[in-house]
């Protein structure tokens, strides 16, 4: 939906019921959250008190890269985290009542997610991040997994492909993104093997994906053993602000719940598109999507959303969404 088709449709509604999303891991880019940095004071402290949480010089990385450094997983996940809050922060400056009804987040974005709805501190969710993307980051080097997207194939066609091809130790269906798009994680040879068998069943095009391993998959079950004890120990509170979880793709409100589904996402898939229709199923009349790219905005429009999405990862989109909600 182009912006003046925007205007004219939703300008005038008062939306009630706001979801915010965040994005996650391979959205990253060297420079993201720049001009937030330059404009905004409550952005370059975001960025400052990260490099104080973290004792290094993580904004450096996010403004400058290199792209292969900032790719790393122990610097993707804790660049793109920090980047989304100093976005939110600004946010929220500008428009002191504009608070989500429920907030969700796509793998890392869950614990942006927690941030977002009062759930956790920032300062209490920087570590568990940067642990998560340290401990990932160790996986990936030890087992030399890779994902691949399958398009054009339904999900539980997808599914039901990786239990007959039988690899248990190699290959797993890892998100459920939107119709016609799921991806599969594993090792090289599972990957190999998937792709063909999807094929075979009539996938339009199987892409390989530029990831540092397989996220979402058994390969992956050091980084959630190594992780356990941090999400156990996190300080997570109760919030009236609704959280739908990735790993049942559904409303979670219990921290007992919360905890044993973010320790299970690192090797479980991502329900993505299950959880996005809960959200519309409860009546949201606003995705507002907030980090880097546009990834969820295209997700929502493949699973069909009633309700608009607005993304905000430049200025430009924030005097945007100030002009809709005035």
């Amino acid at each position: 939906m182009g912006r003046d088709n925007f205007k004219e449709m939703f300008g005038m509604t008062q939306f009630k019921k706001i979801a915010f999303l965040f994005p996650g891991q391979g959205s990253q880019y060297p420079g993201m959250g720049k001009d937030f940095v330059e404009h905004f004071a409550e952005a370059r402290e975001t960025f400052e008190e990260a490099n104080d949480i973290l004792g290094r010089n993580l904004s450096a990385i996010i403004l400058d890269g290199p792209e292969a450094i900032l790719t790393e997983t122990k610097n993707s996940q804790t660049g793109i985290f920090v980047m989304s809050i100093a976005l939110l922060r600004v946010l929220r400056k500008m428009h002191l009542t504009f608070q989500p009804a429920l907030c969700s987040g796509l793998s890392l974005g869950e614990y942006t997610a927690l941030t977002a709805s009062g759930r956790l501190s920032f300062a209490d969710a920087l570590p568990l991040v940067q642990y998560r993307g340290q401990y990932m980051n160790d996986a990936c080097e030890d087992t030399q997994g890779t994902m691949a997207v399958v398009l054009g194939l339904d999900a539980d066609v997808v599914e039901n492909c990786v239990k007959e091809v039988n690899l248990p130790q190699d290959l797993w269906a890892a998100n459920f993104n939107c119709p016609g798009q799921v991806v599969i994680s594993g090792t090289k040879k599972g990957i190999e093997i998937g792709s063909e068998a999807v094929k075979a069943k009539g996938a339009k095009r199987v892409l390989p994906l530029s990831v540092h391993g397989a996220f979402h998959s058994g390969l992956m079950k050091q980084a959630e053993e190594r992780l356990t004890e941090h999400v156990n120990h996190a300080p997570i509170v109760e919030s009236s602000i609704e959280f739908v979880m990735n790993v049942p793709g559904d409303f979670v409100k219990e921290v007992s719940d919360i905890k044993r589904n973010l320790i299970k996402q690192v090797t479980t898939p991502v329900r993505w598109e299950q959880g996005v229709r809960k959200m519309c199923d409860t009546g949201v009349d606003l995705f507002v999507e907030i980090g880097c790219g546009k990834t969820l905005a295209g997700f929502n429009k493949r699973i069909g959303t009633v309700a608009p999405t607005i993304s905000v990862e430049k200025i430009e989109d924030l005097e945007f969404l100030s002009k809709i909600l005035e």
